[in-house]
């Protein structure tokens, strides 16, 4: 059969886009793509505005392609015809010798707008190359989104008769929508700041749960959270304490002995010997004793110091200067006094002349 027998009788097009005496003030790109399962499409035009705030639309050109013969997602088509509104939009602005205005992409697909204004999922491959491809060459706001019973472009999408086309005002003329006030253009859909968290194309995420542990500087709270018992915890404060104590008169004897020696003996090598043979002697000699009372007096009071200077720091500061506590503070009634560097309840019991009641130490 003759493929002529489809065509149109007669199909008449301006060549010029732009009417004669016209007077253009300025000039704009606008692009419509869709599709659907059998193909996808774009159709182009430019709009143009006089000084008198007149407009005129003409088709500058269209393209539609058949869909891949492998089942591909209507989003995915979607987003394929508006790379391809991108790359004719590129190609225009080379060829057409007029002073343009930033284009304007038209598609009546949200999730294709959704998933260009969205700079922070992560997509899969396919998605993610054409989001590239448009974002590189245009701005989100300059996509906007039109009702498909108002995109030029779903007529060749979905396919019609050549007469069919050829009578189509909306596609030799653009959408009649593009004469007015911008004001009246198609209105904005909120679902373009919906979240993709479900969508398909959006590569999902492992959700970590972290815990940020700051650790405590204080060799102290370490052996609180150690120890259960108070006892055990007084022992071990005790050793500890007991250890600073040797090593400060280790360091003092080395420090004697190293004078000393410096004076009788001028080689440093002999020096060096001499001083770690003295004391190796001093240490042999030292005696290795348990712990006493007085050690755990000591631990009790230096685990009590420590508790004081982390609940009533700004209270011992002020007692050690001389002041009063402040008056907002919860130890102010109970006229804290300092003692041995411990903060004691004052008070009448000042006049007591029993050594337990006067001043009794923390509650610890």
């Amino acid at each position: 059969m003759d493929r002529r027998c489809y065509l149109p009788l007669n199909f008449q097009v301006n060549r010029c886009l732009k009417p004669a005496d016209f007077g253009t003030a300025s000039a704009q790109l606008h692009h419509f793509s869709d599709a659907s399962e059998y193909a996808y499409g774009t159709a182009s035009y430019l709009l143009l505005e006089n000084k008198q705030g007149k407009k005129h639309c003409s088709l500058v050109m269209g393209k539609s392609r058949v869909a891949s013969l492998k089942q591909v997602t209507i989003p995915r088509l979607e987003l394929t015809a508006a790379v391809v509104a991108v790359k004719i939009d590129k190609m225009l602005n080379q060829e057409l010798q007029v002073p343009l205005q930033p284009s304007t992409f038209w598609t009546d697909s949200t999730t294709v707008l959704r998933y260009i204004d969205n700079d922070t999922a992560r997509f899969k491959t396919f998605v993610a190359n054409r989001i590239n491809v448009i974002r590189e060459a245009t701005k989100p706001s300059q996509w906007k989104y039109v009702r498909t019973t108002e995109n030029p472009a779903d007529l060749p999408s979905r396919g019609l008769k050549a007469k069919s086309l050829a009578q189509s005002r909306t596609w030799i003329d653009g959408p009649s929508f593009l004469l007015n006030n911008e004001c009246d253009w198609p209105e904005q859909p909120m679902q373009r700041k919906e979240s993709l968290q479900n969508d398909p194309e959006v590569k999902n995420t492992a959700t970590v749960n972290t815990i940020q542990v700051e650790e405590d500087k204080e060799p102290m709270n370490k052996l609180i959270d150690y120890y259960s018992e108070w006892h055990k915890l007084k022992r071990a404060v005790a050793w500890i304490l007991k250890l600073k104590r040797t090593l400060q008169q280790l360091k003092d004897e080395r420090k004697e002995l190293s004078r000393t020696i410096i004076q009788a003996e001028k080689d440093p090598e002999k020096q060096r010997s001499k001083l770690e043979h003295h004391m190796k002697k001093y240490k042999s000699t030292r005696e290795k004793k348990p712990l006493t009372l007085d050690d755990l007096v000591a631990a009790e009071s230096e685990i009590i110091k420590f508790s004081q200077r982390q609940q009533f720091n700004e209270e011992l500061q002020a007692l050690q200067k001389g002041k009063q506590v402040s008056r907002n503070s919860q130890l102010f009634r109970l006229d804290p006094i300092l003692q041995d560097s411990i903060l004691r309840v004052g008070g009448r019991l000042n006049k007591s002349a029993m050594p337990e009641t006067w001043h009794p130490s923390h509650h610890i």
